[in-house]
């Protein structure tokens, strides 16, 4: 990275420092009555409660709405914090209603998530981009002390542990005891012998395997593209038609099929007080399936690639279409400018002596694994991911032993595993924290107050599409994207909904939410510092740029086809 870019990011870093230093002292936050209807019940005796977080709350008093020191009215009047929290009310025509104040320093409450884009986009490194905005947010609300104040207690919510475990302990642990044992060798050795004849079924194999590893992020880029480099190369496939057809079915296909940790994370940043469908984690995880019929970018991206693995090039770009010449006629998988990235240490084999792997031991984790978070989300609504996980790669470790290795091998397979995915754990926590932040300075009030009232409604989907594609392209990561997009997205769509009285609200709240996270998708997808591209290029043998430059034009045709698709559909049918 060019020495300037350093030194503009750290300027930026240090205005961006200042800037939220003047907020603290000078700006006085702008204080809004936020009011929530909840299904309130009352029982014999005179008691009211409502659900809040599957937890049943009594409500201790009411007064009227008039008297009540949180109005819009007394917020107005103010100077400093108002001194109650909450407060149940009861409007004029006998509704119950929670009123909670909140606040936003106008433009300036976008300042953590701008540094954020603006650092990563200079630095080309989303960790330290994460952090700057952080630092910048904790100041901007007076938590100097960033430890104690802001990373400890995030880290000690229930969901971002939650996500800890599974994504640090569970699948790191699995991919690492698959190392060891060779599962996934074995698993491309048996499928290169029985169905790979020549380049096309060679592709197809490697777009049906896309589809199979259907979690997503660097998991389905590791197993996919480890698995498929061997047969592919023997088959003389392009690497950036191998890049491309891993790369597209990995995350675009993990968003349309959900047993995975896609809605476990996203449903703890779409929560809207008073919506009653997004009421309860249930509720939530069950409006993100109802949702998957609207991903139109995930759906374009993964019929992408299937057609390009039947050989038909129509959508996929020039680059593509010269990279399967140049193999076709000349047999070379990289251009002869390529630089290729190293992925020895994906590709080496960490299987002790005498250790003989067998093609069952991929096949069976991979079968319980789905079965488990298929069979659960019938059976109770949603799906358990973590019990997937931790049956699966406790099977792999049961198999391993029982086969006769020793538990010294599978731990050392499992910690290689976790050591594996420490980086991106790190990333996501840092992404989970600058979502809250993003929330608590208050960016999606600012935007409710400023577009709320005046925005066209079918113009917001194609809006929030744009904005997610440029957030994710520019720090890399889609769940990243999620922290800082949905708590700014949600409330503004909602607030859409009731200023223009739409006729289907959770229609369009459907479209709002399947453009974040399609939007996020694609900019994640396509960006050079994101982890899956890199992990792309790197497990099939692709120079990183050629790859990058390669899939750009299909997948920016995908999200044309897909923006014109959610727009269309918000005006003709919301």
């Amino acid at each position: 990275m060019p020495k300037k870019h350093n030194s503009i990011a750290f300027l930026a870093f240090i205005f961006a420092v200042f800037s939220a230093i003047y907020i603290k002292q000078f700006i006085a936050p702008q204080w809004i009555e936020q009011s929530y209807v909840y299904d309130v019940s009352t029982d014999e005796h005179g008691t009211s409660s409502y659900i809040y977080k599957e937890q049943k709350v009594i409500i201790e008093s009411i007064v009227d709405y008039k008297s009540s020191s949180l109005n819009q009215q007394k917020l107005d009047n103010i100077t400093g914090a108002p001194a109650l929290s909450q407060q149940w009310v009861s409007d004029e025509q006998q509704q119950l209603k929670l009123l909670k104040p909140a606040f936003h320093f106008g433009v300036w409450s976008l300042l953590p998530a701008f540094i954020t884009i603006t650092l990563c986009l200079l630095t080309r490194e989303p960790l330290t981009a994460l952090l700057g905005g952080i630092v910048v947010g904790a100041i901007m609300l007076g938590r100097y002390d960033l430890t104690d104040k802001v990373i400890i207690p995030n880290l000690a919510k229930e969901g971002t542990a939650a996500l800890l475990l599974l994504y640090l302990w569970l699948l790191g642990g699995l991919l690492g005891v698959w190392s060891k044992t060779g599962a996934a060798q074995a698993f491309a050795n048996y499928m290169t012998k029985h169905f790979v004849k020549g380049r096309r079924s060679a592709k197809l194999v490697s777009w049906l395997l896309g589809i199979l590893f259907f979690q997503g992020g660097t998991m389905s880029t590791v197993l996919v593209g480890t698995t498929v480099r061997p047969l592919a190369d023997k088959a003389k496939v392009s690497h950036e038609e191998m890049s491309y057809i891993v790369d597209s079915t990995a995350s675009p296909i993990a968003s349309i099929l959900a047993f995975n940790a896609w809605p476990a994370y996203v449903q703890a940043l779409i929560f809207i007080p008073g919506v009653s469908f997004l009421a309860t984690e249930a509720d939530r995880i069950a409006f993100f399936f109802q949702s998957i019929p609207f991903s139109f970018y995930s759906i374009f991206a993964v019929t992408g690639t299937f057609l390009l693995s039947l050989n038909i090039t129509t959508f996929a770009g020039k680059r593509i279409r010269a990279a399967k010449y140049r193999a076709e006629t000349q047999s070379l998988l990289d251009a002869p400018t390529a630089k290729p990235l190293s992925a020895k240490e994906l590709q080496s084999s960490d299987v002790p002596e005498g250790y003989l792997p067998h093609v069952l031991e991929f096949v069976l984790p991979l079968v319980t694994l789905t079965a488990i978070a298929i069979g659960s989300f019938i059976a109770l609504g949603s799906p358990k991911i973590n019990w997937a996980f931790a049956s699966a790669l406790l099977l792999s470790a049961v198999i391993a032993i029982v086969k006769g290795m020793s538990l010294n091998h599978v731990i050392d397979g499992f910690t290689n595993g976790l050591k594996g995915v420490v980086f991106a754990s790190v990333i996501l926590m840092l992404a989970v924290i600058i979502g809250s932040i993003s929330k608590e300075t208050g960016g999606g009030l600012f935007l409710v107050s400023l577009l709320g009232e005046q925005l066209p409604f079918w113009c917001l989907p194609v809006i929030l599409q744009l904005i997610t594609m440029i957030i994710a392209f520019s720090t890399g990561t889609s769940w990243g994207t999620y922290a800082i997009a949905f708590p700014l997205a949600m409330p503004l769509a909602w607030a859409i909904c009731q200023s223009q009285e739409l006729a289907n609200p959770e229609l369009f709240m459907m479209l709002c939410f399947a453009t974040v996270l399609n939007g996020s998708v694609f900019g994640d997808q396509c960006s050079p510092i994101s982890d899956t591209t890199i992990l792309s290029a790197m497990t099939t043998g692709c120079d990183l740029m050629d790859h990058v430059k390669s899939q750009l034009v299909p997948a920016t045709l995908a999200a044309s086809l897909a923006g014109a698709l959610w727009t269309a559909t918000a005006y003709f049918f919301v």
